[in-house]
């Protein structure tokens, strides 16, 4: 008998309203202040700092068009949470020609951003959480699509510091409701309880099917850093590289996550 998956978590809808506001907010700071020269250098794959930067406006920008749709038919969500991570392969020309389209018709992007958050503040209400909206991975729970908008905002936020350099901050209920998706989406890739995957401070969850561990120190344990494990579920880093550079630990024979990875690209 396969092991049995657990009962997804529950994410309070103000504040991941909240912090998806706040996260946004960090990147407008730091976008702000962005030079011409800066805006030019390399951001992600083919773009530019300033196509990614247009890009991160795409996280609010959904929401808020999904609220201005009339809700989807249907008393079920086609989605759930945790089959988020592995249903957004799809529609990358789409997405990258959308991004081209904001970076060249929009060149003033500090008000590009205020526009956009003013429009989620306004459409996009915490009291909403069970309505259900159309995305691009199918019909979902407001509720859950604004997790899903931690994601996005706080890997594209990485990918802006490693392209720049810049400091960026990170709401801290942001980085948990990444964090926690991501490492809730391995335990239901690959359920079981022989190892425990650690996350410190916001998550820890047990996967892989084989011997379950009840009491004591786990006999495989991987442990690594907030950003270090969102970089591994999104292949922003490689599994041996990270174990080489020690930002991963990793104890026991079964302790090994790279067939698992990445989540999503």
């Amino acid at each position: 008998m396969p092991p049995a998956k657990k009962r997804p978590r529950a994410y309070d809808v103000t504040r991941t309203r909240t912090a998806v506001l706040a996260q946004f907010a960090h990147v407008r700071d730091a976008v702000r202040g962005l030079t011409a020269e800066q805006l030019a250098l390399p951001g992600l794959g083919e773009w530019t700092v300033r196509e990614l930067a247009a890009h991160l406006i795409m996280a609010l920008e959904r929401a808020s068009r999904a609220m201005e749709l009339p809700a989807p038919r249907g008393p079920k969500p086609e989605v759930s949470l945790l089959e988020w991570p592995f249903s957004t392969t799809g529609g990358s020309a789409g997405i990258a020609d959308h991004t081209r389209e904001l970076a060249e018709g929009r060149p003033d992007l500090d008000a590009l951003y205020e526009e956009t958050s003013a429009r989620f503040a306004e459409l996009v209400p915490a009291d909403a959480g069970d309505r259900l909206v159309t995305t691009r991975s199918g019909t979902m729970r407001l509720g859950d699509f604004l997790v899903t908008r931690t994601v996005e905002l706080v890997v594209h936020t990485d990918d802006l510091h490693r392209a720049t350099g810049l400091d960026i901050p990170y709401d801290r209920q942001a980085l948990a409701a990444c964090t926690r998706l991501l490492a809730d989406a391995l335990a239901d890739r690959a359920p079981g309880g022989s190892v425990e995957v650690r996350v410190p401070p916001f998550a820890v969850v047990q996967c892989i099917g084989g011997p379950k561990h009840t009491r004591g120190t786990p006999p495989n344990v991987v442990e690594t850093d907030p950003l270090t494990w969102i970089r591994l579920a999104t292949g922003r880093t490689g599994w041996a590289e990270a174990l080489e550079a020690a930002q991963v630990s990793a104890s026991g024979e079964r302790a090994d996550l790279a067939p698992l990875l990445p989540l999503m690209g």
